[in-house]
């Protein structure tokens, strides 16, 4: 079969969340966090790099560690985690990783002359003085830095705007985490041109705005499009990514809408989610005349081994971007070919029988109830058996989109205690077109059935119905 690209987009053993897609010299390549399967906190690996050819989406190249913690000055000993990061090329041509450790308001910044090359340490984002900028009381405090660079110009957008014991932990420190700020730096990409200007209200600022009912959180991500400047960013809501709009990239900005739900709430007035919820972070790029927002889902049970998505979206003349649904299949540029074998990780929708959806924070809580994606053993390089685990009564997998032709049977690889039956429909409670026997077994079996394909372009939903519970690893339609 054709090499087809798939959401995850990165092969199954990665965890690369907060992705910024930057295109340079015919590859698009994402600068994320990196967090560790299994780990117990956010962004516990170094930075890594991974990159593709624009006419391929699907041929990702694993480029290897680009830059460790222990690099920067202010983390000797690695004990700090670095979170979100951003790459530009700067006007000297030579390309700058921006990123900010877990406890340390600065930003630090770190230098390449390529794009995935091996980054050396360069400073951290200063006044014209030397002070350091998120030092001092009633500085920013920097977080999640995204950079736009345009005719000379550089300009720094970073902030912070928590709700609740971290609000007022920050707030006691003195520090403005009220919202999205935009700072202009110097050529040099480090020294501070003029204030930073808050350019999107938090939470605590939003009342009788645009962005009243979503207000910024994190992950500022700006884009110069045409003649307008957007700002993509996660709102207080968490679980979605929004974008602003402006005619200049200092100030200005106005709501524009939501991009994308990684449980699709808002999608065509959809108000139950689909997937379990918790943080995302991304941004957009151009890639072969197509733009696309890239977002990561959440996978183990945790919030902390998350994993790198993308969808193609539409930028309208007016400048409005549709909110766009969470598929299987967002880099292909259509619908995955109805023959063919997927991976179970491929599932863009998954609840249990319920349609209870789980924040990725509770999960661990409901570990007997709800169903998730998982690995075997631990964080490794190279070799992955990502499966979608604990099935129960009623559970369900959503896959989209597949182009089906006169398929006529189905396989499906699965593991557990259950004995009953995998029933398969286009849409969910919808009549089932193929039917899989399940059976009790700790080892992974194969189970085939018939299979009515529908005509052309549709989903595929897999619902348990039976007693105990089953892991699914893969299935074959032919």
């Amino acid at each position: 079969m054709t090499q087809q690209a798939v959401n995850p987009y990165l092969p199954s053993w990665e965890y690369i969340p907060d992705a910024e897609p930057r295109v340079f010299g015919g590859r698009v390549y994402v600068f994320g966090s990196h967090d560790r399967f299994g780990g117990d906190v956010y962004c516990l690996n170094d930075y890594v790099g991974w990159s593709a050819p624009v006419e391929n989406l699907a041929d990702w190249c694993f480029e290897g560690v680009i830059y460790r913690k222990v690099q920067d000055p202010l983390n000797p000993e690695g004990e700090q985690r670095m979170n979100a990061p951003d790459v530009v090329q700067g006007p000297d041509g030579r390309y700058y990783l921006f990123y900010a450790l877990h406890r340390e308001p600065v930003i630090s910044v770190a230098v390449c002359d390529a794009p995935v090359g091996e980054y050396q340490f360069y400073g951290h984002v200063q006044t014209p003085d030397g002070q350091l900028c998120g030092k001092k009381h009633g500085d920013v405090y920097n977080f999640d830095p995204g950079v736009l660079v345009e005719d000379g110009r550089v300009f720094l957008y970073t902030g912070f705007a928590p709700e609740g014991k971290i609000y007022d932990l920050l707030k006691h420190a003195e520090k403005r985490i009220d919202a999205a700020y935009c700072i202009e730096l110097e050529p040099d990409m480090l020294t501070l041109v003029g204030e930073a200007a808050a350019v999107i209200p938090g939470p605590h600022a939003a009342e009788g705005t645009s962005f009243e009912a979503h207000p910024f959180f994190e992950a500022s991500s700006p884009r110069r499009i045409g003649d307008r400047y957007y700002l993509i960013y996660s709102s207080s809501l968490s679980h979605e990514l929004c974008y602003a709009i402006s005619d200049r990239p200092d100030g200005g900005f106005t709501f524009g809408g939501t991009i994308v739900s990684i449980g699709d709430i808002g999608f065509e007035g959809n108000e139950k989610p689909t997937s379990t919820l918790g943080n995302t972070h991304g941004g957009l790029a151009e890639i072969a005349g197509n733009w696309y927002v890239f977002y990561h889902r959440h996978t183990n049970g945790t919030p902390y081994s998350r994993q790198a998505a993308a969808e193609r979206i539409e930028i309208r003349d007016d400048g409005s971007i549709p909110q766009v649904e969470v598929t299987s299949c967002g880099l292909n540029g259509g619908p995955l070919a109805g023959t063919g074998r997927y991976e179970a990780r491929i599932a863009c929708n998954l609840a249990n029988s319920g349609h209870e959806i789980s924040h990725s924070k509770a999960a661990q809580e409901q570990e007997q109830a709800y169903p998730y994606f998982t690995q075997s053993g631990e964080d490794r390089v190279g070799q992955g058996d990502q499966y979608l685990a604990n099935l129960r009564d009623g559970a369900w997998a959503g896959f989209k989109y597949f182009d089906f032709q006169d398929e006529s049977r189905i396989t499906v690889s699965m593991r557990g205690t259950g004995r009953g039956t995998v029933e398969i429909s286009p849409e969910r409670g919808g009549a089932s077109i193929a039917s899989v026997p399940v059976r009790p077994d700790s080892d992974w079996y194969e189970e085939s059935a018939d299979f009515a394909a529908p005509q052309g372009v549709s989903p595929l939903n897999f619902t348990y119905r039976g007693t105990g519970s089953i892991d699914v690893r893969a299935f074959e339609i032919s």
